[in-house]
């Protein structure tokens, strides 16, 4: 009898269903939804019942435990009538992280002997505005502010300036190379294995969606040019 009990109980848990992990069906109904960013990691939200997915590209998006549910959008906490958005502060801190990490061999950086902070422009070569900004790059290396560059052609990588941005990133001298695209020259054609669609997809990524587009040191994103003094006290005052 005591056979008999034992082998029912072990058919009855056999029987049940195993429940899955909130991070495990997360993850599994991404991939049935063939969704082409992998997450880094699942963890539990200030809303119960809603966790917080982190994306390998910094963004964030929040799920039910079933992962049935997917929203994406701002999380705001509000004490005492003051806002705070939790979505923008993980966004900035997983993006930070991601930018700062780029090979310094893969950017084109002009920096200061003693740099204060840094910043990384997403840029392209036929931007106006981005060519306003390379204008005030000695102005902003002057403040102590290393600026690291990547490349964004905006018209995507069958575009000109993708083919021009190539040859800037394969020049020998890939800094005089982007100061003379950025001022109308001609670049002399060039070709190696270079980080431009790598660069050109990670902006996408990380949200970028014009030129140039300023990450701060601490991941915050400044969409558009800014004077040199103005952008130079904004870094200085976010730095990580």
């Amino acid at each position: 009898m005591r056979l008999k009990l034992g082998l029912a109980a072990m058919l009855a848990l056999a029987a049940t269903p195993v429940m899955a992990t909130p991070d495990q069906a997360i993850r599994d109904a991404l991939k049935q939804l063939n969704f082409d960013v992998p997450v880094k990691a699942v963890s539990a939200s200030p809303v119960e019942g809603l966790h917080m997915v982190e994306l390998e590209s910094g963004r964030v998006l929040y799920a039910t435990a079933d992962g049935k549910y997917f929203v994406q959008g701002a999380l705001i906490e509000v004490n005492d009538g003051q806002p705070r958005n939790l979505t923008s502060i993980a966004e900035a801190r997983n993006i930070g992280a991601v930018i700062n990490e780029l090979p310094q061999q893969e950017l084109i950086v002009f920096a200061p002997e003693q740099p204060k902070t840094h910043i990384t422009v997403f840029t392209d070569v036929d931007c106006g505005y981005c060519r306003k900004l390379h204008a005030e790059i000695d102005e902003l290396n002057e403040l102590g502010i290393e600026v690291r560059y990547a490349a964004f052609p905006r018209g995507g990588m069958q575009s000109r300036a993708a083919s021009v941005m190539q040859s800037v990133w394969c020049a020998e001298d890939p800094k005089a190379a982007l100061t003379a695209a950025k001022q109308g020259d001609d670049v002399e054609a060039a070709s190696c294995a270079n980080p431009v669609a790598r660069q050109f997809a990670l902006g996408q990524q990380v949200g970028v969606q014009g030129t140039p587009a300023i990450f701060l040191a601490n991941g915050v994103m400044i969409p558009g040019y800014q004077p040199a003094a103005q952008l130079a006290a904004i870094a200085l005052e976010n730095q990580q």
